[in-house]
């Protein structure tokens, strides 16, 4: 444990965290949780303890936002694959369970077979990953070496090109929607160009609405503690879609007691609630009712 717990008052919002290669997202988490005192903590969208980049750490009513921020939002992935080695879990961090020739594959057959990742598509998820078969994790079934059910999931992916090709390395960048194994497209790859593939190096650049130019250094958020509340983004930074509308008194008492205010301001289907002095109180959504537009209090942001 921390020798020298520094309790900072309960935040609300997000810490845009650059984690760093090795831990994982839990135990970065709870580092903050002892170091800075931070009870009510979670994060959005997990990365492997091979990869590094953005991870949204939500604090307070900040974790209230996980469906949203996880849901709707793009994310932006920089790669490094070996083209002719295949592991048990898709990654470095695996056994080697095959290697193969690749004399055979050029440049451009590499560019193509990434090209192709664009689109909709059925994605198998890796035997080792935290999805759940008959509410177990597969990589519990996995280790204990026992048969794990091939899954697969629908997934996005907007944007894929090569950065970089250097046999039988190469380096690529997607676009993608949220819940995206990006194990699963360097596996895919391998199967493809019939050689095998394993991801080696696995960077997030980007995680809706947040890019690596906003992150924090996890070393520098724990040094310097005092200046904590000052990194965290608040709720309304995370939302900077939504649209944003103030309450009187009155109106804020309403929420609270859960009621639905009458439709006013553009027409969008999301927006965020704030008081007199610009805190959230609410998370809303238009909805309709015999012909009339409301806003249908979604979730309250208060304890």
């Amino acid at each position: 444990m921390d020798k020298n717990p520094f309790f900072c008052p309960q935040q609300d919002g997000v810490l845009v965290l650059k984690k760093p290669k090795g831990p994982t997202s839990a135990a970065c988490i709870a580092k903050i949780k002892r170091r800075l005192g931070q009870k009510k903590i979670g994060h959005a969208g997990t990365l492997d303890p091979m990869a590094s980049g953005v991870l949204l750490v939500l604090l307070g009513q900040g974790t209230k936002l996980s469906g949203h921020l996880m849901g709707g939002g793009e994310k932006i992935y920089a790669g490094t694959v070996r083209l002719g080695q295949t592991t048990d879990t898709w990654d470095a961090e695996g056994k080697i369970i095959a290697e193969s020739d690749t004399s055979f594959v050029t440049p451009a057959m590499v560019a193509e077979a990434v090209s192709l990742f664009v689109g909709e598509t059925a994605q198998e998820v890796p035997p080792y990953s935290a999805a759940k078969h008959e509410g177990k994790p597969l990589y519990a079934l996995a280790r204990k070496g026992l048969d794990v059910p091939v899954r697969t999931k629908t997934v996005h992916v907007t944007h894929a090109a090569v950065e970089w090709i250097d046999l039988p390395y190469f380096r690529f960048r997607v676009a993608c929607g949220s819940g995206t194994y990006i194990r699963s497209l360097a596996h895919s790859l391998g199967i493809r160009l019939r050689c095998g593939a394993t991801l080696t190096e696995l960077t997030r650049e980007y995680s809706h609405p947040f890019g690596l130019e906003h992150a924090h250094d996890l070393d520098e958020v724990l040094a310097e503690p005092e200046v904590f509340a000052e990194r965290v983004a608040s709720i309304a930074d995370a939302l900077p879609a939504w649209q944003r509308i103030r309450l009187d008194e009155s109106e804020v008492a309403l929420v609270r007691n859960g009621a639905a205010l009458p439709f006013r301001g553009e027409v969008t289907d999301y927006a965020l609630l704030e008081d007199r002095n610009g805190t959230a109180v609410a998370l809303a959504k238009r909805a309709e009712r015999s012909g009339l537009s409301f806003w249908g209090i979604e979730r309250g942001l208060w304890n």
